[in-house]
């Protein structure tokens, strides 16, 4: 497998004639160009939190199942909200590369939103460490999407996972970092509204 190690000009293509250490590597391929770890011995331990979204698409119908908790498997917004923790935490056993890392706080959410016909996960991982939680951030969100598709498939087979993402993270090296919104506001790190439970967290009512 061949791989270009050539940089990139500004205009985006490759340039060859750049020294070496002002081009860009992979972090998990050493320059052999075998993957690998990335070795964090020397790093300090520093608190870092990273927050991701998935959004779930079903129809109308099947928002008001899932919102009055008559699916045919029972309560969708629990069980994928429990779903998405047990897998943030079991991220470095799904993505090879992955640091085993130990999780102080792991917080899934899914909250309905009629207007856009989707639920929205949010998943919020924290840790003191040596390396980022973006990971379980984004692998919490994704298995609580999964889970939300295998709770309702039996009623609606059409439903789509669509912008699983990183929303912001802090802490480390390259300190904090959040994805600018777009016009309708929508790639907001914001929190789901009142009302919404949070796996391990009652908080009120579901938001319809």
């Amino acid at each position: 497998m061949s791989r270009d190690r050539t940089a990139r000009s500004p205009g985006g293509s490759m340039d060859p004639s750049a020294p070496r250490a002002e081009r860009r590597r992979l972090t998990h391929v050493d320059r052999s160009g075998r993957p690998r770890m990335v070795d964090v011995s020397d790093k300090p331990a520093t608190a870092r939190r990273a927050v991701a979204e998935a959004l779930v698409a079903i129809s109308p119908e099947t928002m008001s199942a899932v919102i009055d908790g008559g699916g045919p498997k029972g309560d969708v917004l629990t069980v994928a909200e429990l779903a998405g923790v047990m897998g943030g935490k079991r991220t470095s056993e799904l993505i090879p590369l992955c640091h085993p890392l130990r999780l102080t706080d792991l917080v899934v959410q899914v909250a309905p939103d009629r207007s856009a016909g989707v639920l929205r996960v949010r998943a919020e991982a924290a840790t003191t460490g040596q390396t980022g939680v973006e990971m379980e951030a984004l692998t919490a969100a994704s298995v609580a999407a999964l889970t939300i598709y295998d709770m309702v498939k039996g009623v609606e087979r059409g439903v789509e996972i669509r912008s699983v993402r990183l929303l912001s993270k802090t802490g480390g090296k390259s300190g904090a970092w959040t994805r600018e919104a777009d016009a309708a506001g929508g790639d907001r790190p914001a929190r789901p509204p009142r009302g919404v439970r949070a796996a391990g967290r009652i908080k009120g009512r579901r938001s319809s």
